[in-house]
């Protein structure tokens, strides 16, 4: 099916459903709250052992992790450390956490990171329920990016032969989720706004995005309108905590937790995003800063009339008048969105990333999910036009 094809479904304004994951406990935000936090929520898991799982950068390069270590150690619940989660979570890595879970005698992960480390932990937990049976173990989820991988069921990684992936289970989502923006000013500015495009690139796809609910679309208004205030905030002073806990709260809205009836990218910018990313080494953000606006614009032409109209209000939101025509409303939306990524310094191209210019049709295809897409000429010319 292709990620545009709406037809397939009913008005996602007038019928549907919503309902909350199983497995989410709670979340706590505000700055300072990891040590009130953690604490709290290992007891509500009921958890005894905790094994840390984050990346070799906020090992090395930060104290971070070493916080996160006292707070455990302080409760008797440290159970080990594994930092060997790189980009886009390659699998070999995966196994190697498995091990070490069961080694350690751990009963759950305490993520620590962005995306890769949080949909890795995901997957390690899935591997070992596999090999225990049971319950699946629980994941608390401390995130240092905007990436918002703690919000979903699904855990994204990348196999042997570098393609991305993916498994999924209500029992996969976090079961708890720890905001703490003084733990983000460590994490690099561009990795920092890019994961915030990220975010933005969530609450534009779910006005578009088949089965979500209206409620979750305002939501999503109020994400896009607080990412376009405080993603320039944050570029000029990166050091403001009470900026960068407006952010975290700005991508938690971008991508509200719920139970889906299937797990799948969110629309076509995402798409795109999972066939290059792990590809050819792109991070998670950038994807969305190379794609996001360029797909707002085919949208001006290829949604349906009801997606068009949840599109083209969102200027509302950003405080700039209407063009008086829903499809250059998402026009001047797309123009808006580019400006954004360009003000942040974060341009960027397919070429910088050696995407192979033979590739783009391929690329195009998987992306649209299905051979002659009859969109799948104009997917090749906005990939051109990216490169």
């Amino acid at each position: 099916m292709s990620t545009l094809d709406a037809t397939v479904y009913e008005s996602s304004s007038l019928q549907g459903s919503y309902a909350w994951t199983d497995t989410l406990k709670g979340i706590q935000y505000g700055p300072g709250c990891l040590e009130t936090a953690l604490p709290k929520f290992l007891g509500v898991l009921g958890a005894k052992k905790a094994l840390i799982v984050t990346s070799k950068s906020l090992v090395q390069k930060t104290d971070v992790i070493k916080r996160v270590e006292a707070v455990l150690v302080k409760h008797d619940a440290y159970g080990g450390l594994f930092w060997e989660i790189g980009e886009h979570a390659p699998v070999a890595g995966i196994h190697a956490a498995v091990k070490l879970f069961k080694e350690a005698k751990a009963d759950v992960i305490v993520a620590v990171g962005g995306g890769s480390p949080i949909d890795a932990s995901k997957a390690i937990l899935y591997y070992v329920q596999q090999e225990r049976g049971g319950p699946t173990p629980k994941q608390i989820a401390i995130p240092t990016t905007l990436s918002a991988a703690e919000y979903t069921i699904g855990a994204g990684y990348t196999d042997e032969n570098g393609v991305k992936t993916a498994v999924s289970s209500q029992e996969l989502a976090p079961a708890a989720i720890i905001l703490d923006a003084q733990l983000t000013l460590s994490t690099p500015d561009r990795l920092w706004l890019s994961t915030g495009i990220k975010a933005l690139d969530h609450a534009v796809e779910h006005l578009y995005r088949p089965l979500t609910p209206p409620p979750m679309k305002y939501l999503c208004y109020a994400a896009i309108q607080e990412l376009f205030k405080y993603l320039p905030l944050t570029k000029a002073d990166p050091q403001d905590v009470a900026v960068r806990q407006k952010l975290q709260l700005a991508s938690w809205m971008s991508l509200w937790p719920k139970r889906p009836e299937r797990y799948a990218a969110l629309g076509l910018s995402h798409s795109i995003g999972h066939k290059i990313g792990a590809a050819y080494g792109i991070p998670h953000g950038i994807t969305s800063c190379i794609t996001l606006a360029s797909v707002v614009a085919v949208m001006a032409e290829n949604a349906s009339d009801e997606d068009k109209e949840w599109l083209s209000d969102t200027l509302f939101y950003l405080r700039k008048p209407s063009t008086g025509s829903r499809e250059k409303d998402i026009l001047a939306l797309s123009t808006a969105i580019q400006e954004l990524i360009d003000s942040l310094d974060l341009k960027c191209t397919l070429s910088q990333y050696k995407v192979p210019k033979e590739d783009l049709p391929q690329i195009a295809e998987k992306s649209l999910g299905r051979p002659n897409d009859p969109l799948h000429p104009r997917i090749v010319n906005l990939l051109e036009a990216l490169y």
